[in-house]
């Protein structure tokens, strides 16, 4: 049998933590940062956990993670 895949996409953006949960990142964070201020790209570096409504979604893109 073949073995069961990931979604690639998916992968590459979720990660997860030691206890099993999964971390996201912050959005708005790729480009255009001359105009955002300090404090706010501080705050889009940060690593979060990704809310309880779409964590049953992402851990079906996601097998075995």
């Amino acid at each position: 049998m073949a073995k069961t895949k990931r979604h690639q996409g998916a992968a590459k953006r979720i990660g997860t933590t030691g206890s099993g949960r999964l971390t996201r990142g912050r959005q708005h964070g790729g480009h255009l940062k001359v105009k955002k201020s300090p404090k706010r790209k501080r705050s889009l570096r940060a690593v979060v956990s990704v809310h309880a409504s779409d964590e049953k979604r992402l851990r079906r893109l996601l097998p075995g993670l």
